[in-house]
């Protein structure tokens, strides 16, 4: 057993950075959590020059976010770091809810085969950002440690910036600002933005030890068991022998006392056993609250993650719900960078993602107010489903121990080209877009590795008359458009004589996800969300949907 060393990365001296009057950037980005990170590593594969400010040396102290949803690791696998934090972390899909002793509830995230991705793993945040930075000092994002943005000045067209340093302050601005800096941002408060919503009246403590068990790989809930009477605790298990625990200890207990050592250990030992060795790696106690920002862009200001909205920690909706702001809006922000997207683009973003945002607010105070409720009916009626729970199937599937998050399906956004055809399935315009196995080459690959990060057009064909030559000129004429489309064909076998990519849907499971025959034709977005589908291919009203996409209609 033994506690994890956190690195020290170099400051450097601004001196490259300080000039009279202020350097102009065009992108910076301040926060290097997983969210900033993310930001940063997605506008380097965007083609865009970024300067991250950080006012830290290290990656998080404590394992902080540990639960990274399955959309979440896709967005990874688009970035180009997927692979590290999965083989790291511990996969999962199953969860149990436990009354006490008895099991009353269980759920699997992937019931279906057929995906890259587990449901869930579990991974120390601190491991996480180790391989962000990796990743995003890999693609050039010039990342500078010790560098506290301490003043914010909105002028006409830019942002100024003072950034404090060991070495002194100076002014910079930016072309465009990405605030990732945390629940508490300092830019947020310092400008006077709003944010709204409700704060808990609850307090909880983690609990990271070090320990061997035998315990399978999934998450354990408890209402009221007897080693915590009338209370909850969440057990699940991360990885290098790490495992996490949430005990509720109610809204009067004294956060300084019960974050000593002598109160945790005590309370561990009577969940596990006095024969269980272990040893306390971290601990906190926190509270939490479900609010958000009224919008997330302010000007030429855009706010993603924890500093945008913050939910209850049920259903691991922070770090999760940031990847997927960061997903949205770099595609949008690059092209209106590059002059292809009017700046109306970004106001999507705001829009798509507090619409999200509400999303997960709603689920995560449902769970909160299942698992602390705060009035007699919330309570008479959580006590009744857990006791009905324990004997008939139908309340099962009311208790509640924390909703885990899942993509927003983005069906209002004003970026979709409605349905005109009648397709089945969940994959309508505004849907995030669900993996199948394909083969690439004649190699085992999967759906999502072959999209993102551009706009594509997936048609499927059937394998003995392939795609006509008017077809194929069309396609070639949509990857020379002002917004280029790549083609890729989907075909349930090899299509001779090909000269554009060929998906071979192997198993039959992308056709039958997406409801597919040949000739039906999607028109999927830079982040994986599908922006229009057809029944039949035509290029004009693919041309027609790229220009709504991008706000060019």
């Amino acid at each position: 057993m033994g506690a994890y060393v956190s690195p020290t990365y170099p400051y450097r001296s601004p001196d490259d950075l300080r000039s009279s009057p202020p350097q102009r950037r065009a992108l910076i980005v301040v926060g290097a959590g997983p969210v900033g990170l993310a930001a940063a590593i997605d506008a380097r594969q965007q083609g865009l020059d970024v300067l991250l400010f950080d006012d830290d040396k290290t990656v998080s102290v404590g394992s902080r976010a540990v639960c990274y949803a399955k959309r979440a690791l896709e967005v990874l696998d688009r970035l180009g770091v997927g692979e590290a934090p999965c083989a790291k972390g511990v996969s999962w899909n199953v969860g149990r809810t436990f009354v006490e002793e008895d099991e009353v509830y269980q759920f699997n995230l992937v019931p279906e085969a057929g995906h890259k991705r587990p449901g869930m793993i579990n991974l120390q945040q601190y491991y996480l950002e180790e391989m962000m930075i990796a990743r995003a000092l890999a693609l050039g994002a010039d990342v500078r440690w010790q560098h506290k943005v301490i003043s914010v000045q909105p002028q006409d067209g830019f942002t100024r910036l003072t950034v404090e340093t060991p070495d002194g302050s100076f002014d910079i601005e930016a072309d465009w600002l990405i605030v990732a800096d945390g629940a508490r941002s300092p830019i947020r408060r310092q400008l006077g933005l709003d944010i709204e919503g409700r704060i808990f009246m609850d307090r909880f403590l983690i609990a990271d030890v070090i320990m061997k068990a035998d315990y399978p790989a999934e998450r354990w809930f408890w209402f009221d068991p007897p080693f915590h009477p009338g209370q909850s605790v969440l057990l699940h298990k991360q990885s290098d022998n790490v495992w996490r625990i949430d005990f509720q200890l109610g809204w009067d207990a004294d956060p300084e006392e019960e974050k000593k050592p002598e109160k945790i250990i005590p309370r561990v030992k009577a969940m596990l056993g006095d024969e269980r060795e272990f040893e306390l790696e971290w601990a906190s106690i926190y509270t939490f609250q479900c609010r958000r920002m009224k919008d997330f862009r302010h000007g030429r200001i855009l706010f993603v993650g924890d500093a945008a909205h913050q939910v209850s920690p049920f259903g691991a909706r922070g770090a999760n719900s940031g990847f997927q702001d960061t997903d949205d809006l770099l595609w949008k922000l690059a092209l209106v960078m590059k002059g292809q997207a009017p700046e109306r683009l970004l106001d999507t973003y705001s829009a798509d993602r507090t619409y999200a945002a509400d999303e997960n607010l709603m689920n995560s105070t449902r769970s909160t107010d299942f698992i602390t409720p705060k009035s007699r009916t919330s309570r008479t009626f959580r006590n009744a489903v857990l006791d009905l729970a324990r004997h008939h199937p139908f309340a099962r599937k009311l208790v509640n121990s924390g909703r885990l998050s899942v993509p927003s399906f983005l069906t209002h956004s004003a970026l979709n080209t409605p349905d005109t055809d009648f397709l089945a399935g969940d994959m309508v315009p505004g849907a995030p877009m669900d993996d199948a196995p394909v083969q690439v080459d004649g190699r085992d690959s999967w759906l999502l590795d072959q999209l993102g990060n551009r706009f594509q057009c997936l048609l499927f064909v059937d394998a003995a008359t392939g795609v006509s030559d008017t077809q194929r000129a069309a396609l070639a004429a949509l990857a020379t458009g002002p917004i280029p489309v790549q083609a890729l064909l989907v075909s349930p076998a090899a299509v001779a004589g090909r000269d554009l990519p060929v998906l071979v849907d192997t198993q039959g499971l992308v056709a039958r996800r997406y409801d597919a025959r040949p000739g039906t034709t999607y028109l999927v977005r830079p982040d994986q969300h599908v922006a229009a589908r057809w029944r039949a291919f035509d290029a004009a009203a693919v041309r027609a949907a790229v220009a709504l996409a991008t706000c060019n209609a």
